[in-house]
């Protein structure tokens, strides 16, 4: 007679490889966090260079200071690409959460015709290579007789950032028991009403993940930037390019810290909002 296995029992193989699994999983995030750690301490240097010594190995600096920082808020031409970045990408986030939650509704429908080809074209601004992209909105951009402007900016961003809604929106709409919507609607609830007070309060952490990867990458995009802006629509990472191309001081090691402390903010209340949704929706986190 066969033995029964108990949940969650794991066998010594089982145990081993889940082991091995993990130390593998830790050697991984450490090979990818370690050169982004390393960035923070060399942002207080005192030093006017890059300098890379054993003591920046140790996390040492010859000295601390806070004058990159200070450069970075009194520079103008940083603090006005500072903000066109707070202006072009949540303006671009609020139109690619927008048009992806549209799409993502419609995707989702019982006998939506071309489903698979229609995801496929919304979804290929992430696997077309950013110079391709780039080049052919430059050509149709300057037909239209907007690159050089906010607006050029803000509809390439725009295109980016739609394809991260669509697929994070589309999935948690399709875990979604249409039964909720369903019930609503058999209790008298008109259908904008049962959408936005049943289905929208459990899409609401798939819409706001879509969002806050719509903006990460309009926040950090330089490619398309560098073909369509001008002088006046120079972002924070064209104007982190401009100094490592022409003058290199560590300023920019200061904006790179700033903006990877954006990023983990962003991704830490977007945690803390997906466990609070679940444990509104009973589910156990």
């Amino acid at each position: 007679m066969r033995r029964r296995k108990l949940p969650g029992y794991l066998s010594p193989a089982e145990r081993g490889w889940f082991y091995v699994f993990r130390f593998y999983g830790l050697v991984v995030l450490f090979f990818l966090v370690v050169p982004l750690v390393v960035i923070v301490p060399l942002s207080f240097n005192a030093s006017p260079y890059f300098t890379f010594t054993r003591k920046m190995l140790e996390l040492q600096p010859s000295g601390y200071s806070l004058s990159w920082y200070k450069q970075f808020f009194t520079d103008p031409a940083w603090t006005h690409a500072l903000k066109n970045s707070f202006i072009i990408a949540p303006i671009a986030t609020i139109c690619a959460t927008v048009l992806g939650t549209l799409a993502s509704l419609g995707l989702t429908r019982p006998h939506m015709p071309y489903r698979s080809a229609i995801t496929a074209v919304l979804v290929l601004p992430m696997i077309v290579p950013l110079i391709i992209t780039a080049t052919a909105l430059f050509f149709y951009f300057s037909y239209l007789h907007i690159v050089d402007s906010y607006l050029g900016v803000v509809i390439a961003h725009t295109i980016l950032g739609t394809p991260f809604v669509v697929i994070t929106v589309t999935a948690t709409l399709e875990g979604l028991d249409p039964q909720f919507y369903r019930a609503a609607l058999s209790l008298g609830a008109s259908p904008s009403r049962s959408f936005f007070k049943v289905v929208m309060p459990l899409v609401l952490p798939g819409i706001i993940s879509g969002a806050l990867f719509a903006f990460m990458t309009s926040f950090d995009e330089v490619v398309i930037v560098l073909f369509i802006a001008g002088p006046q629509q120079k972002t924070l990472p064209l104007q982190m390019w401009t100094n490592l191309r022409y003058t290199i001081d560590p300023t920019i090691l200061a904006v790179a810290t700033l903006i990877l402390l954006l990023a983990v903010v962003l991704l830490g209340g977007l945690e803390l909002f997906r466990r609070r949704s679940e444990k509104l929706r009973g589910i156990k986190v």
